[in-house]
């Protein structure tokens, strides 16, 4: 666009749009995303055991954790022992048909691990998948 002056000269303005504000703000986007991620898939801190063979978790399922003082969350909700069934129960409506990940912490006794375990299999879920970390390449050895 042209605009002629008082005086006759001819001035064009800047038809283009500034991208440098949107770089700025996409950029500290990018970072704070980048900050916040990890801490929004830590959940409840849980030192899981490790073992050799490994399987990535790959679809959503219900999780149940007993961290390292024996308490025990459904998802990151903590949660009683007697609670447990009837709790699965409200999020899952046919729970003989779902799995559920079971992550402990590697100080939790194995009786409390049993115990959990066994609330589990009265609700009704056979399909119980433990949660465990790889081990490193230099434990392999």
């Amino acid at each position: 666009m042209a605009i002629t002056t008082r005086e006759g000269k001819t001035q064009t303005t800047l038809a283009e749009i500034n991208m440098v504000p949107f770089i700025d703000i996409v950029l500290v986007l990018l970072i704070i995303f980048m900050v916040t991620a990890p801490v929004i898939q830590s959940g409840i801190d849980v030192t899981l055991p490790k073992t050799t063979v490994v399987r990535q978790l790959t679809e959503q399922k219900i999780i149940v954790t007993i961290d390292s003082k024996q308490t025990v969350f459904l998802q990151n909700d903590p949660v009683r022992l007697d609670e447990l069934g009837a709790k699965i129960h409200e999020k899952l409506p046919d729970p003989t048909r779902q799995s559920i990940y079971l992550r402990a912490d590697e100080s939790v006794p194995f009786g409390t691990f049993a115990i959990v375990m066994d609330r589990l299999k009265a609700v009704g879920i056979d399909n119980i998948s433990v949660v465990t970390q790889p081990l490193s390449e230099k434990a392999k050895k």
